[in-house]
């Protein structure tokens, strides 16, 4: 019967992406953005850059911060694929099959901790079938959000094993996938942690080894933090030299919806406010039966938590919740409140495989069936792209006249988004000089300048704390807040020639959340050394 119900989940997470393997890319809101940062996350890495930071052909050429601040799992992934030989393109489409596959199966492996083989198999049907995962596939194509679901339900599972088995290996491997949510996706993170969070108080206060499973607990949730501070530690403290405030700060109020949205929808390829935010007709069901499950549950401290977590997640996407946005800043940096739909993903699935639990073995079986019907027929519509289009991989390289995201990444000092490009990378803004480029990377530009007399030039790249400009391997004053060439970088030079180069160099706090990643990823491996010969799954 498990093994029965196991492959069954497995084919409906198939059925569910047989359209992304349709002749070329799925057009879709984002679909083109998240190939143009990962043509330029890939050329980093090809520089023998392993943390990229920096898009230099975004934004007209004048580059933009926006891998320090954009998740970079999903463009690590890609390019692994990439490199293995599938395009682009092909690299993205199978991330967002195996999010879909991927997280159906970590949810049913979770939830066999708490719930029976068909429960489990109910609750990661669910996981898989909301239809707000087929937003995220077929009309956002967000990878990184759709991504990110297959590592909540893992972090769970593992932390499920700390307070029953004496073996290190849960800790350490919670606190991994932990890290890999972090990078996956900024809002899906911050969105689950109150569930982690719960979940291992629920572990505490069901396990009499009360000390012990605390110190697990906060062990795994450190070496998750630490092992992911490279990409959230600069991103938190140097954000405050981008646009973010400006671009998110108030956008959230015009983009709340009604309760009757919630409950339906029709599918829409449109924008916000138009493409579909429900629920579910049978997460809804879900809803309202666990209303009264609690009563008849073991479980009741959990579905109790996750009713208050599905509420409060549907009260943040209404309007009534508009005077908690404005008090709260993080919230704004959502920007979108149907974002919560994450959270409801998640919760309407755990409480379907609770409830079903509860059901009389007699309607157990059939409930199941007919609700997987329902669920299979209404989302069936959903799975399958507005177009698809069919581009070489060398579309996205080179120069693109646009920014890779809506603005938030842009530096303070220049501009939301440029408007046009310039003719040479460096140019003569007063005085004589000739000007002959000799190498140029993401993060390094060469040039020799015979300048014959005193000259000032422009750098066309927009300044971000970490650029630097030598001028015969001796640092220069770099002028970045002129109001005729607002955040692009000028310099003078003496007469005479000269040997330039403009570095994008790691900032001391940089260096630092860099060396915490590193030494956390030396000792997770030695505390890892014996491998484990075997873990049950």
């Amino acid at each position: 019967m498990k093994k029965i119900l196991f492959c069954l989940l497995v084919l409906f997470g198939l059925i569910a992406t047989l359209n992304l393997w349709h002749t070329g890319y799925p057009i879709t809101h984002d679909g083109d953005v998240h190939l143009i940062r990962l043509t330029n996350f890939y050329q980093s890495l090809s520089e023998g850059i392993f943390i990229p930071r920096w898009a230099a052909n975004v934004n007209w050429g004048y580059g933009q911060p926006i891998f320090e601040f954009f998740y970079p799992l999903p463009s690590y992934l890609a390019s692994l694929l990439h490199f293995l030989g599938l395009s682009f393109a092909d690299s993205l489409k199978l991330l967002l099959g195996l999010s879909i596959v991927g997280s159906g199966i970590t949810m049913y492996l979770w939830l066999r901790r708490l719930s029976s083989n068909i429960g489990s198999f109910f609750g990661a049907f669910l996981y898989m079938y909301a239809p707000y995962r087929f937003v995220d596939v077929y009309v956002r194509g967000d990878v990184g959000e759709s991504l990110a679901l297959v590592f909540v339900p893992l972090i769970l599972y593992f932390l499920s094993f700390v307070g029953i088995k004496k073996s290190k290996y849960p800790v350490l491997l919670s606190g991994i996938f932990l890290a890999l949510l972090i990078l996956c996706h900024n809002i899906v993170s911050l969105v689950s942690l109150p569930f982690i969070l719960f979940y291992g108080i629920y572990l505490w206060l069901e396990n009499k080894k009360k000390k012990e499973i605390l110190i697990k607990f906060v062990i795994s949730i450190a070496i998750g933090f630490l092992l992911s501070s490279f990409f959230w530690l600069p991103g938190l403290f140097e954000a405050k030299y981008t646009l973010k405030d400006i671009v998110t700060k108030g956008e959230y109020a015009s983009r709340f919806v009604s309760l009757w949205q919630i409950f339906y929808g029709p599918w829409s390829y449109g924008g916000t406010g138009s493409f579909t935010v429900q629920l579910g007709i049978v997460q809804w069901v879900v809803v309202g039966l666990s209303l009264f499950l609690y009563k008849f549950t073991k479980l009741k401290l959990m579905v109790v938590s996750l009713i208050i977590y599905t509420a409060a997640s549907i009260f943040l996407m209404l309007p009534v919740s508009n005077f908690v946005w404005s008090k709260i800043l993080l919230l704004q940096n959502f920007q979108f409140p149907w974002r919560f739909l994450i959270v409801t993903i998640f919760s309407t699935s755990v409480l379907g495989a609770i409830l079903i639990d509860n059901f009389p073995r007699k309607i157990k079986i059939g409930f199941v069936i007919f609700a997987v019907i329902v669920c299979f027929i209404f989302q069936y519509q959903y799975m399958h792209a507005k177009a698809y289009e069919k581009r070489p991989d060398n579309t996205y390289a080179g120069i693109f006249k646009g920014p890779a995201d809506t603005g938030e990444s842009s530096p303070i000092w220049g501009i939301r988004f440029m408007e046009s490009g310039y003719k040479n990378p460096l140019e003569v803004l007063s005085g004589k000089a000739v000007i002959n480029q000799t190498k140029r990377t993401t993060i390094r530009h060469e040039y020799v300048v015979d300048a014959k007399v005193k000259s000032r030039l422009l750098e066309n790249t927009l300044y971000f704390p970490g650029w630097n400009i030598y001028v015969d391997n001796t640092p220069v004053n770099i002028e970045f807040q002129d109001e005729m060439h607002r955040g692009v970088m000028t310099f003078w030079v003496t007469p005479g020639k000269h040997s330039i180069v403009v570095k994008f160099e790691a900032t001391k706090f940089r260096r630092v959340a860099d060396l915490i990643t590193l030494i956390s990823i030396i000792v997770v491996l030695i505390l890892f050394l014996p491998f484990p010969k075997k873990f049950k799954i």
